[in-house]
């Protein structure tokens, strides 16, 4: 991020804007809206500047700019159309102590001005770097028409109420209340009657929730997938967004951690494998701690909950003192892995099954049906496999299993600095070893990389230019 965003408060300070032509125009209908000090410095305005100056929206500075024009400027346009100028009168500002904005160059610019969003006094500002700012525009039209236009009166008249709902808790029985106000009750309240019914609405509904009786917590089990946020669910994206407390594994990736909501305490209950680990008794006594509070938790899971996440073990925990859950199932690995070799899980006349197998286990390596997993044609996904290498590679062979048996690994799938190595059985600790991973890995054995799939790449890599 280059550019950081915020909200300046400009109410009485100054704003000076350089250029008198249609440049300097289209910016200033945007600092019209707020509740600045305008300057225009220009030689030759046009009319419609004139005009503004006329009206007393604005103070007009009818000449070239001189040193001291923007003392004492919160901000400064350079919008002059013309690069020579608003080189020389974005050095004036600056040496003035003025932010400076030379308008359609990024590279010259302290600031830039998002495309905005006006519900005041809600405002949604987008951004792009500068680099796309078609997308920007675009994005913008989309909210225009997602957000009603009372949305505004809405929040205006919900600021004027926040001391009276500060009887309610902070955080969860808080939150309900506006959130049946801006989502039910104010909408439905403003079309029926506009702005004159939203005070009797507010004072109802905080009644309401003041007699409410206080609720346990609620746990939501959640499959945060391989790691890709765009793998996520919709249903996983809106469990973050309503939880208080999210309690994540290692493997859970802070791209995924930050589509958290802001005020949700986030809490890493992360194991490892043969290394220093939060104990499941802790994990589980974590979960209910919050929930026996009232919080929306949300255990985290990397991959899907279901496959290898010891779920039943939390579940047995908040049955066990009455707090309702729900699962929410994610991406499991072993998907995101053989997608990304161009290859199927199960495949006609080559195996009608597939096996998922942890590498170890609470006690050590883990034990499998060796024998059917050596039969020739047969597809397995082994989990936590990487340093189990060498065991799975002597189990399956003293079975049976042919030493030239493909044999894929796949680093961080589904992420971008994913990397597939392509093996044999009979060499896979040693390849491990070689290329060593550092990073989470699964073991597809009994099938290699698709040799379409380069092609495949290349294809996307070139549409994309």
């Amino acid at each position: 991020m280059k550019h950081f965003p915020v909200f300046l408060a400009v109410e009485g300070r100054r704003i000076v804007v350089s250029g008198g032509g249609e440049a300097a125009l289209a910016k200033l209908r945007l600092l019209l809206k707020t509740e600045a000090r305008l300057s225009v410095v220009a030689a030759n305005p046009i009319d419609a500047i004139r005009k503004l100056a006329v009206a007393g929206r604005l103070t007009l500075i009818n000449r070239a700019m001189e040193p001291g024009d923007a003392m004492c400027a919160s901000l400064f346009y350079a919008a002059n159309d013309d690069d020579a100028e608003d080189a020389r009168v974005t050095t004036l500002a600056q040496a003035d102590g003025a932010l400076t904005n030379w308008v359609d160059n990024l590279g010259e610019s302290q600031f830039i001005t998002p495309a905005i969003v006006d519900r005041d006094p809600v405002t949604v500002a987008i951004g792009t770097e500068g680099a796309a700012p078609v997308l920007a525009r675009s994005i913008k039209a989309d909210l225009e028409a997602r957000l009603p236009r009372a949305l505004g009166t809405l929040a205006r008249v919900g600021k004027t109420f926040r001391g009276a709902v500060e009887t309610l808790p902070m955080g969860r029985k808080r939150r309900a209340f506006w959130s049946e106000y801006y989502d039910i009750k104010g909408p439905q309240a403003f079309d029926e009657g506009g702005e004159s019914r939203l005070n009797s609405t507010l004072e109802a509904l905080l009644n309401k929730h003041l007699l409410k009786t206080p609720v346990v917590g609620h746990v939501s089990f959640v499959g945060a997938g391989p790691g890709d946020p765009e793998l996520l669910t919709i249903k996983a994206r809106r469990a973050l967004h309503e939880a208080d407390v999210v309690i994540h594994d290692r493997l859970v990736t802070q791209e995924i951690l930050e589509l958290a909501r802001r005020e949700a305490l986030i809490i890493d209950a992360g194991k490892e494998g043969f290394g220093p680990s939060m104990t499941q008794s802790d994990i589980d006594a974590l979960i209910v701690e919050h929930a026996l509070d009232g919080a929306h938790v949300v255990r985290l899971k990397a991959g899907d909950p279901t496959v290898f996440g010891r779920l039943d073990e939390e579940i047995d925990a908040v049955n066990g003192v009455g707090v309702a859950f729900t699962i929410i199932p994610g991406i499991t690995s072993a998907s995101a892995a053989v997608a990304s070799i161009g290859q199927s899980l199960t495949k006609r006349d080559r195996n009608s099954s597939v096996r998922f197998v942890t590498g170890h286990d609470m006690k050590g390596y883990a034990e499998q049906d060796w024998r059917s997993l050596a039969a020739p044609g047969q597809v397995a996904a082994i989990y936590m496999g990487k340093k189990a290498a060498r065991f799975v590679q002597g189990r399956l062979m003293m079975h049976g299993a042919a030493a030239d048996t493909p044999v894929t690994v796949i680093e961080n799938a589904s992420r971008p600095d994913q990397r597939v190595l392509e093996s044999r059985l009979a060499s896979l600790p040693d390849d491990i070893s070689a290329a060593d991973m550092n990073g989470p890995a699964l073991i597809l054995l009994g099938l290699a990389p698709r040799a379409a799939l380069t092609l495949s790449e290349t294809f996307h890599e070139e549409i994309a230019l």
